[in-house]
């Protein structure tokens, strides 16, 4: 075993979990899932049965990660962030649908927030505390609310771009394409 696991967790056999990903107290890994290296997951962590989690993800304390849900590379996800994968939820319906979820590689995840299935957060997007996020979210958005909306762009170190979508603090330099959606033009 190259990683760490708590002794008061669960971590199902049929899991692979890579080298140097540590998994905190009283979290649950079900069958089937992966988790890549250097992950972090949290204390009272439930990661559902089939999920992927990619390399150098943080997931805080409390969050709870359900079957449909990839994430990849380098994204943090917050305290106690739930992850939906029911359209239609109801106790009694034996024949749901499973809509799935894409975090992108780099994306941030506030504290409380909830993400309804069926959605994509694009690269480096962050999502602020407490946010409901019903649609899809698009490269570099910042995005906040009930539910969440765009209230601006933050560059790849994480700080708000100004109004010419250039960092001031790490004075990378972003446009719009023609898809209408951020992108970096001093890599």
């Amino acid at each position: 075993m190259n990683y760490f696991k708590h002794p008061s967790a669960e971590v199902n056999e049929k899991a692979i979990i890579k080298n140097n990903t540590k998994i905190w107290n009283n979290s649950q890994v079900r069958e089937n899932v992966l988790i890549g290296e250097n992950c972090i997951i949290g204390t009272n962590v439930y990661i559902d049965f089939d999920v992927v989690i990619g390399n150098n993800v943080k997931v805080q304390n409390g969050v709870n990660v359900y079957h449909g849900v990839e994430i990849e590379d380098d994204v943090f996800v917050g305290p106690s962030v739930t992850f939906t994968n029911d359209m239609y939820p109801r106790a009694f319906n034996n024949d749901w649908e499973v809509f799935k979820t894409l975090v992108k590689r780099g994306a941030s995840i506030g504290a409380n927030s909830t993400v309804v299935c069926g959605i994509i957060i694009g690269e480096f997007a962050m999502i602020g505390a407490g946010s409901v996020v019903t649609e899809n979210v698009n490269p570099y958005e910042l995005v906040v609310g009930n539910p969440a909306e765009r209230i601006g762009y933050v560059c790849k170190c994480g700080n708000k771009l100004n109004k010419n979508l250039e960092c001031e603090v790490c004075n990378r330099k972003y446009e719009i394409s023609k898809e209408e959606k951020v992108i970096e033009v001093n890599k």
